[in-house]
């Protein structure tokens, strides 16, 4: 378990122009039923993401690591590109296969989060993810999910074959088709949300929702004053509730003069 960042309050945002300002929070914790904690998270500005290792509590703890780490590491400037995330997982990749020598299932995690971005001069969040760990958005008032799974049941309800009430009781829901190990190249979705005055943006970790469903994540999101409380509050109903995997949760608010461009979120193809 890696966490890099700290929380932080009226982080102003490095544009001309721009009176916009973040803050921002990362929890995590164990959980009820497992020994150690496989997930890592960086919080800090120009990215914010979570990594949830798999492949035995030591290799899982590295391959989670090395991505948050070759992350933090390429984040030098004010604001990144998809390039720079890229080249990030390819990083990780390489560290990863290393810790992964000698291991029968493999080594790999998920990467999920948002970095800080540029386009056509207004502030973005780019939102990427390989993975079954998820980035919601958290704006008047409404809940909304932007990541897809990249899952066996996700798969099965984009097909037909699966309520997607039932997609978590699934006894397939922790198999995953995507992620950043394991000997292949990374392969992120992106999406892209302007920023706007009073955006909140979660990325978590599947252990928080497997406990937590959509509705209570609104109402902790809504309620919480600020990024920590609502980090917080998050990550302890989630272990109050079974508590049954690692649980993280970081939350970014933006608050200041509002941007203009708001809008939907936008799918972008992957880079060549």
């Amino acid at each position: 378990m890696t966490e890099l960042g700290r929380t932080t309050t009226a982080h102003p945002l490095a544009l001309e122009g721009s009176a916009l300002m973040l803050d921002w929070a990362g929890v995590t914790d164990v959980g009820r039923r497992r020994a150690h904690n496989e997930d890592s998270y960086v919080a800090e500005a120009p990215v914010f993401a979570v990594a949830d290792g798999m492949g035995g509590h030591s290799a899982g703890d590295v391959a989670s690591d090395a991505v948050v780490r070759r992350l933090h590491e390429v984040a030098t400037t004010d604001f990144l590109s998809a390039d720079d995330v890229e080249l990030a997982l390819q990083r990780a990749t390489e560290d990863i296969a290393v810790a992964a020598e000698g291991t029968e299932l493999g080594v790999g995690t998920t990467a999920t989060g948002a970095f800080l971005s540029v386009e056509e001069g207004a502030p973005s969040f780019t939102i990427f993810n390989v993975g079954d760990s998820r980035v919601y958005l958290h704006d008047s008032g409404v809940l909304r999910q932007v990541t897809v799974d990249h899952s066996v049941v996700q798969e099965m309800v984009d097909a037909g074959m699966l309520h997607p009430d039932d997609a978590e009781s699934h006894p397939d829901s922790n198999v995953i088709t995507r992620a950043v190990g394991f000997d292949v190249d990374p392969r992120p979705d992106y999406w892209r949300v302007p920023l706007r005055v009073g955006l909140r943006l979660l990325v978590c970790s599947d252990g928080l929702t497997k406990e937590l469903d959509a509705s209570r994540i609104a109402s902790v999101l809504g309620a919480a004053p600020s990024a920590l409380d609502a980090a917080t509050a998050l990550v302890d109903q989630a272990v109050s509730a079974g508590g049954r995997d690692n649980v993280t949760a970081v939350v970014v608010d933006v608050r200041g003069t509002e941007a203009p461009g708001a809008g939907e979120p936008d799918e972008t193809t992957v880079p060549s």
